[in-house]
C-alpha cells in the first residue's frame, strides 16, 4: 500500500499574490552547514526545508526519484496483455462501455463495464450479466462488486436478484460530502417493450455502496421514449454544485432536444436548457440544420473551458452525419450559452465535393438530367441497375452542408499540441464508398481565439492517416482517449474502430515536431475491433495502464471467441519521470474539482489539462487524478485553477516520481 508523505505547511508570504491561494513543494538545495540560511518570501528555510520559489515559500524536501527519462521509440515493447493476471476473463466480463472512478476512496482507481444495449443483470448463479462494477484491490487484479455495491438497484423491478439497465455511468461528488456518486442512463427506445426503470442518480455512503438518489429527480423520465446517449457532469456556473448534461439519440428516427440541469447541491437538479440558451430545433429547416440549430443526434458529449475564460464550454458530437454542436458559454452571471458549431469549424468539415460518393454517381447515372448531376462520373466500384442500388443518397438533401459532415462517435478535449488551448480529436465512421465528403477521425486544432474556432491540418499532416488493405473498407471509429503512454512529456492517442470487418484499435506516439507515428500492435496494444477505452495508472507504479472492450457486431476476421474486456498493463513508462495529482475541491468548489485546470510547466515546455466529469460515447471517464509525464525534467512547476467564481489559483513545485493528493487552499501530501 501507499504510504502519504506530509509535503509543507500553509505559509503564505509577500512574495504571494494577496488574491490567489499559495501553496508548495520543494525540490531545490537548501542551505548547507554553516552557510546563511535560505531566503523564500522574506523568510529564512529552517535547516530541514528548502525554498520553492515558485510558490515563494518554505518547504519540506522530498527524497530525489529523478530518473533519466522515457520515450518510445520503434520497437520498444510499450504494453502488454495482463486480462488473465487482473481476472477480467475469469469474471467474464464483456463490458465495452467502460468508465473509472475511485468509488471506495482507497487510492486504487476501479472500472465501470457495461454491454451495448437496454440489458439487465440477472445475479442468480448462472444469469446473464450486462453490467460490472469492479473494485481495484491493491493495484493486482479486480473484484465484482457490481451487486454487493447496489449500484444498479432496481426502483421497481420486484424481481429477485435483478439489476437495473445502466448504460451510460459517470462519476462525481454529486453532494459535495467527499464520495464519489454515479449517474446512470437508461435509454428507453422500444415502444413494444417500455422500460419501468429509468436514469438514476446513485448516492455513494462512503463505503462503495450506493442508494438511490430522488424519486422526483427532473431527469429520470420515467416511461419516457429517450435515447440517453451521453452524459457529463460539470459546474457550469461555478457555483460549487455539479451540474448534468444530458445528450440524447434518436427514438424511432425522431431527434429530441438535449438537457442541462442545474444542480442544487445535495442530489437535486433542475432543468435550465432553455434559460441557458441551449435550444435546438426539430429537423424542418435546411437553414436550420446547415446552421447546427437543429437537435444533435448525440453519440456524446464533452465539457472542457475552449477559450480560456474559465466557463466550460460544450461539445457534442452528433451521429448521422449530422452537425456536431459547439456550445460556447457567454460573459455574465449565470448560465448562458452561444451556438458556434459551424462558425467554430466542429459542425462539420470543410470538404463539401460528393460526386465521389459511388450512391451518387449511381443516382445521376440514372437520372442525368437531376439537378447538379451534369459531369458527374459514373460509379466504379457498385452495381449500378435500378435506385435501389444508390442506397447511401437522398438527392434532394444529401447536398446540404448539414449531410456533408461525420457520423461522429466521440469528442476529446486535450491539449495535444502542449500551446496551452484545448483542442478536439473527433472519432468518426466513415465507408469506403461514400467518399471524401464524410469527415474522417480527426485533430482539430485549437487557434486561441476569444471565439472558440478550430483549425483542421488534416490527417496527412499530422500522420493520422490510415491505409486500408481492402476496398469495401470502412472505419469504425467510436472511441478514443489522449494520454501520455511513455511519460515523455507529449500526449500520445489511442483511436478505437470497431463493428467492421478488419477493425481494430491504433495507438499513434506523438514526435517532437508534433506529428504522430503508430505503434505496431506487436508491441502496442493489440485488440481488433475495439470499442471503449479507460485509462488510468491501475497498477500504481506512474504510468498509464488501458482498458479495452472488444465488439462482436458484424464479426468476420476482426472477432475473438468472445468479447472479454482486455487489459494492457504500460511496461515502459515506470521508469519515466512523472506526477500525478488528485485534488479536491474546498467550500466554494465542487469537491470532485471538476473543471479544475492545470498546468505543468518543465524545460519541456508547458502541459495543460482539465479534469472532466465524463465525455464520450455512452458515458466514457478516465482516472479522476491527473497525470503528467515530465520527459528528462526532475520538477515541474505547476499551477492549478481551482474552478470557483474567483478562479482561485494555487502554485507549487513539485518532484517527479510522486502522486499527489491536493485539498483547496491546503498543500499537496505525496503519496507512494
Amino acid at each position: 500500500m501507499r504510504s502519504l508523505l506530509l509535503i509543507g505547511a500553509v505559509l503564505l508570504f509577500a512574495g504571494c499574490s494577496s488574491s490567489k491561494a499559495t501553496g508548495g513543494t520543494g525540490g531545490n538545495a537548501g542551505s548547507g552547514p554553516g552557510e546563511e540560511p535560505e531566503l523564500c518570501g522574506g523568510a529564512a528555510c529552517k535547516a530541514e526545508e528548502v525554498c520553492d520559489p515558485f510558490a515563494q515559500r518554505c518547504v519540506e524536501a522530498l527524497p530525489s526519484r529523478c530518473r533519466p527519462g522515457t520515450s518510445w521509440q520503434p520497437g520498444m515493447v510499450a504494453f502488454r496483455d495482463a486480462t488473465e493476471k487482473w481476472g477480467l476473463a475469469a469474471l467474464g466480463v464483456e463490458g465495452t462501455r467502460l468508465s473509472v472512478a475511485d468509488i471506495d476512496g482507497d487510492g486504487f482507481p476501479d472500472l465501470s463495464a457495461r454491454k451495448v444495449g437496454t440489458l439487465s443483470d440477472d445475479f442468480a448463479p448462472g444469469g446473464v450479466r450486462a453490467t460490472w462494477l469492479l473494485r481495484n484491490v491493491a493495484g493486482e487484479r479486480f473484484e465484482d462488486v457490481t451487486e454487493a455495491s447496489r449500484l444498479v438497484t432496481p426502483r421497481r423491478t420486484t424481481e429477485p436478484r435483478r439489476g437495473r439497465p445502466a448504460e451510460v455511468v459517470i462519476w462525481a461528488d454529486v453532494n459535495n460530502d467527499g464520495h464519489v456518486d454515479a449517474f446512470t442512463g437508461l435509454s428507453n427506445t422500444d415502444p413494444k417493450n417500455r422500460q419501468i426503470e429509468s436514469s438514476e442518480l446513485m448516492l455513494n455512503d462512503g463505503t462503495g455502496h450506493f442508494v438511490l438518489g430522488p424519486e422526483d429527480a427532473v431527469f429520470r423520465r420515467e416511461g419516457d421514449a429517450v435515447s440517453r446517449a451521453a452524459a457529463v457532469f460539470l459546474d457550469a456556473d461555478r457555483d460549487g454544485a455539479i451540474d448534468l448534461f444530458l445528450g440524447n439519440g434518436a427514438v424511432n428516427g425522431a431527434l429530441s432536444q438535449d438537457q442541462l440541469y442545474r444542480g442544487l447541491g445535495d442530489g437535486r437538479f433542475e432543468e435550465v436548457t432553455a434559460a441557458a440558451g441551449l435550444t435546438t430545433s426539430p429537423w424542418k429547416s435546411l437553414d436550420d440544420l446547415n446552421h447546427g440549430r437543429g437537435h444533435s443526434n448525440a453519440w456524446g458529449a464533452v465539457a472542457c473551458d475552449l477559450n480560456g475564460d474559465g466557463r466550460p464550454d460544450l461539445a457534442v458530437s452528433s451521429y448521422g452525419r449530422a452537425p456536431n454542436h459547439l456550445w460556447q458559454a457567454a460573459d455574465g452571471e449565470g448560465i448562458s450559452f452561444v451556438n458556434r458549431s459551424v462558425e467554430s469549424g466542429y459542425a462539420f468539415d470543410d470538404r463539401r465535393d460528393w460526386r465521389d460518393n459511388e450512391s451518387a454517381r449511381c443516382w445521376c447515372k440514372l437520372h442525368p438530367d437531376a439537378e447538379d448531376c451534369g459531369g458527374v462520373p459514373a460509379p466504379q466500384l457498385i452495381r449500378c441497375q435500378t435506385d435501389a442500388d444508390a442506397f447511401r443518397w437522398n438527392h434532394a438533401t444529401d447536398r446540404e452542408p448539414y449531410r456533408l459532415g461525420g457520423n461522429s462517435g466521440t469528442t476529446v478535449c486535450a491539449d495535444v499540441n502542449n500551446d496551452g488551448a484545448m483542442d478536439l480529436v473527433t472519432t468518426e465512421i466513415v465507408h469506403w464508398d461514400v467518399g471524401t465528403s464524410s469527415d474522417p477521425s480527426e485533430l482539430l486544432l485549437n487557434t486561441g481565439s476569444s471565439d472558440v474556432t478550430f483549425r483542421r491540418p488534416g490527417n496527412e499532416a499530422t500522420g493520422l492517416a490510415r491505409a486500408h488493405d481492402r476496398v469495401d473498407w470502412n472505419d469504425g471509429d467510436i472511441t478514443a482517449a489522449v494520454f501520455d503512454f511513455d511519460n515523455d512529456g507529449r500526449p500520445d492517442l489511442y483511436i478505437g474502430s470497431s463493428d467492421y470487418p478488419g477493425t481494430r484499435g491504433h495507438l499513434y506516439w506523438q514526435r517532437e515536431d508534433g506529428t504522430f507515428e503508430e505503434v505496431p500492435i506487436d508491441v502496442g496494444i493489440d485488440q481488433k475491433a475495439s470499442l471503449g477505452i479507460a485509462v488510468a495508472d491501475f497498477d500504481g507504479d506512474g504510468d498509464l495502464d488501458v482498458v479495452v472492450g472488444h465488439s462482436r457486431m458484424r464479426c468476420e476476421d476482426q472477432c475473438y471467441e468472445t468479447a472479454t474486456t482486455r487489459i494492457f498493463e504500460n511496461v515502459m513508462g515506470q521508469d519515466g519521470n512523472w506526477i500525478q495529482l488528485d485534488l479536491v475541491g474546498g467550500p466554494n468548489t465542487n469537491r470532485s474539482a471538476i473543471g479544475a485546470r492545470v498546468t505543468v510547466q518543465t524545460e519541456l515546455g508547458t502541459q495543460t489539462q482539465e479534469k472532466g466529469g465524463g465525455h464520450g460515447h455512452y458515458g466514457m471517464q478516465h482516472d479522476p487524478v491527473l497525470h503528467f509525464g515530465l520527459g528528462k525534467a526532475c520538477e515541474a512547476k505547476v499551477t492549478i485553477r481551482w474552478p470557483d467564481a474567483a478562479l482561485t489559483e494555487q502554485r507549487f513545485t513539485l518532484q517527479s516520481g510522486y502522486r499527489y493528493r491536493l485539498e483547496q487552499g491546503g498543500v499537496p501530501v505525496a503519496r507512494r
